[in-house]
């Protein structure tokens, strides 16, 4: 969308939902990043009953009208607000958005800080937060890993196994079937990685809600540490041990030396989950979906490029995603081969 549209919708939209004399949008700016959806930074002037306020927020939205994303940004709303409830480190939600954009919208309240992996690993200005990242992570984790459903039935919709199927499966199966329909060459190391993942495919006790992309890149962070959870795009039902091995995945570690989101060891992330009510860590599990989360991420530089290739879109994104494809077999064959770190 362009930005006088955003502008004139989100005035008459913060108007009803805050019961305003008069709305003004201030500082209105496209942020950076997303591929599967658009995310603006505004301010909105408030006037109401004599006084004034202004909220500093944040207004994400679907990109393509008739084309939402899953859960997309309806889902995406309840999810951070059921995350607010229970404790997790997120962005206050704000007002879940109507009809008048074409796509389905929310907003939120805008936290300051920084998403870059690469500064968090490697930024000076960062020493201490680096120390105190991972256990924060885990301790939002663990909360995010006991949203119970029961009391959040608008999350029903979110995808999850079949009754009887495992999540493990279910997941494997959606990626697998992406990648088949998809991919336009052969790679031999994807079909192996496939193999091993069914041969090996881990016994679930249980099915919670699963973030889905739990990585650096998708979290606000300052120098006293995390800020903020964000990107819930690809939650799900699923097994917690999922979150844990996809934070693991060398790509998302950003040149770091350590393996849990390039700054925390993988021992003390566990303590720390577990010391924060986590699900007992299962270090077989987190093993299979570290090799799978690898194996995952390979397919989607190769989904995001045909995306690309194809027309659909023409973000230069989407297209430089498409050439990390490689980086994925090189690391999928050291896992498989038993030299992770």
């Amino acid at each position: 969308m362009d930005a006088t549209t955003v502008r004139e919708g989100l005035t008459l939209f913060v108007a009803d939902k805050a019961g305003a004399d008069e709305v003004q949008i201030e500082n209105l700016a496209r942020l950076s990043g997303g591929a599967s959806r658009e995310t603006w930074s505004f301010d909105a002037r408030i006037s109401r009953g004599g006084t004034v306020e202004t909220i500093e927020a944040i207004f994400r939205c679907d990109p393509i009208p008739g084309q939402p994303t899953m859960p997309g940004r309806e889902l995406e709303y309840h999810l951070i607000k059921a995350a607010w409830d229970n404790g997790v480190v997120v962005p206050e939600p704000l007002w879940d958005g109507d009809d008048r954009f074409g796509v389905k919208f929310f907003t939120m309240r805008r936290v300051p800080g920084e998403t870059l992996g690469g500064r968090l690993v490697r930024g000076e200005q960062y020493t201490a937060a680096r120390e105190l990242v991972p256990q924060q992570l885990a301790q939002s984790l663990a909360r995010i890993h006991h949203v119970a459903a029961a009391g959040h039935p608008e999350l029903a919709r979110l995808p999850g196994p079949e009754p009887g199927k495992s999540p493990a499966l279910a997941e494997l199966d959606h990626y697998e079937q992406a990648y088949r329909q998809a991919a336009p060459n052969p790679h031999p190391i994807f079909e192996l990685a496939f193999r091993w993942c069914h041969q090996n495919l881990p016994d679930v006790p249980q099915s919670v809600l699963v973030h889905g992309d739990y990585r650096l890149g998708n979290f606000i962070f300052g120098e006293e540490g995390l800020r903020g959870v964000i990107d819930w795009e690809l939650a799900h039902w699923g097994d917690p041990m999922e979150d844990i091995g996809w934070l693991a995945v060398r790509s998302w570690r950003f040149g770091g030396k350590q393996p849990m989101a390039g700054v925390g060891d993988r021992e003390a992330f566990f303590r720390a989950y577990e010391a924060a009510g986590g699900l007992p860590v299962d270090r077989e599990r987190i093993r299979f979906w570290e090799l799978y989360g690898n194996l995952r991420w390979g397919v989607i530089t190769i989904t995001q490029a045909v995306t690309y290739l194809s027309g659909r879109s023409k973000s230069v994104e989407l297209a430089s995603i498409g050439r990390r494809t490689a980086e994925t077999e090189w690391e999928l064959l050291n896992l498989l081969e038993g030299k992770g770190d």
